[in-house]
């Protein structure tokens, strides 16, 4: 089997050369790049004159690069997203994917993957991969939080159940509810893009930038049930070990992550809807 990891941000320079491209840079946040026998890398392409022409992917095998050891943080320790350096490799035209014409659906191995997945939209997936492990972190501290509160006597106030606490219960209310519309959104979002795809229908620009839209929006719902179960668990959850402190932890570092960038999604779709033109991005 092969196993690849990536960072895709064109932080990478590759410049024209017979049959392909010769590439250096250095890309952050490679996760399981450790584990990988190779990586595709993000690069802008310049010709001669200097002039960028082109955003493309590079598949680089494991002889043509370094990992640097840099993943010293307080969340998501677990990913080893290390640090890749390129120096002056060559890549092989095929070893090559135009990020433009896979945001389009024109990817070359279309002819080959006919399959209704590889119809989809690159960045309706990818950026859906990354929100819905938070969701996934925020059913976890809920199901932690409920648990807890079940078992916990405030000592504080004269030995009263927490479970019998109209707050606590109304806190539970309001964080089950974020967590389901964030869950439930995204995957309706992807149904209908599916929908569509296997009736042989394009996806409007309008639906992908939906996507982003709840995606960011997701993130942020989950965090904030995150956050809310969190301030509520007591001293105890502060313990290393216990779920609650480090789905806090792990959901904060991924929500850092390009994709859940809220204002940008927002705007592309605000923008869209007053129908403003809009430039070619994470969408």
């Amino acid at each position: 089997s092969v196993r690849l990891s990536s960072s895709y941000a064109p932080t990478g320079k590759a410049t024209l050369t017979d049959g392909g491209y010769m590439l250096s840079g250095k890309w952050s946040f490679s996760s399981g790049c450790d584990h990988a026998t190779w990586v595709l890398l993000g690069g802008l392409v310049f010709n001669a004159d200097g002039n960028v022409v082109d955003f493309k992917t590079f598949m680089v095998p494991r002889e043509n690069y370094r990992i640097d050891d840099v993943w010293n943080v307080v969340g998501l320790r677990g990913t080893g997203s290390n640090d890749i350096v390129v120096e002056d490799v060559f890549i092989p035209e095929a070893f090559t994917l135009s990020m433009s014409e896979t945001g389009q659906c024109k990817g070359p191995g279309q002819e080959h993957n006919t399959s209704n997945l590889y119809k989809l939209p690159f960045h309706s997936i990818f950026t859906t991969t990354i929100c819905t492990p938070i969701i996934g972190m925020a059913y976890g501290a809920y199901a932690e939080h409920v648990d807890m509160q079940q078992k916990r006597v405030r000592a504080a106030y004269l030995g009263e159940k927490a479970s019998l606490d109209p707050f606590a219960a109304v806190r539970i209310a309001r964080a089950s509810s974020d967590i389901d519309a964030a869950w439930a959104l995204a995957m309706n979002n992807i149904r209908e893009e599916v929908a569509l795809v296997e009736k042989g229908e394009p996806i409007p620009l309008g639906l992908r930038l939906k996507v982003r839209r709840d995606q960011v929006l997701g993130t942020q719902r989950a965090i904030d049930a995150i956050d809310a179960l969190f301030e509520a668990s007591g001293g105890r959850a502060l313990a290393e070990g216990t779920y609650l402190q480090r789905a806090w932890r792990d959901a904060h570092a991924g929500r850092v992550h390009a994709a859940n960038d809220p204002e940008r999604a927002l705007q592309m779709y605000g923008a869209h809807e007053f129908g403003h033109k809009i430039d070619p991005g994470m969408y």
